[in-house]
């Protein structure tokens, strides 16, 4: 084994990426919380759907809303720091 991954869904006999295994955590990492904050962005839609148009918007939508915002910019953090490893190796 070199001490390298692959990243994304390849086949081994697919040209893929090989990245060393930090940076390749940190795709994974950077995936991972992309993934959450698109949950959470979706749950503030579902949420402010059922809200009638004349009613407050609930809180949680608002929360749902921030959380999704903080977890795209961790993972904009972990864009850096690959972009940072790649030109380190």
């Amino acid at each position: 084994m070199t001490g390298r991954v692959e990243v994304g869904g390849m086949d081994e006999n697919d040209a893929s990426p090989v990245l060393p295994p930090d940076a390749a955590l940190a795709m994974l990492m950077r995936k991972e919380l992309l993934r959450l904050a698109a949950a959470e962005e979706e749950l503030a839609v579902t949420e402010a759907a059922r809200t009638p148009y004349w009613e407050a918007c609930p809180e949680s939508v608002t929360a749902h809303r921030v959380a999704a915002r903080v977890l795209r910019e961790d993972a904009d953090r972990f864009l850096v720091s690959n972009a940072l490893l790649r030109t380190a190796s």
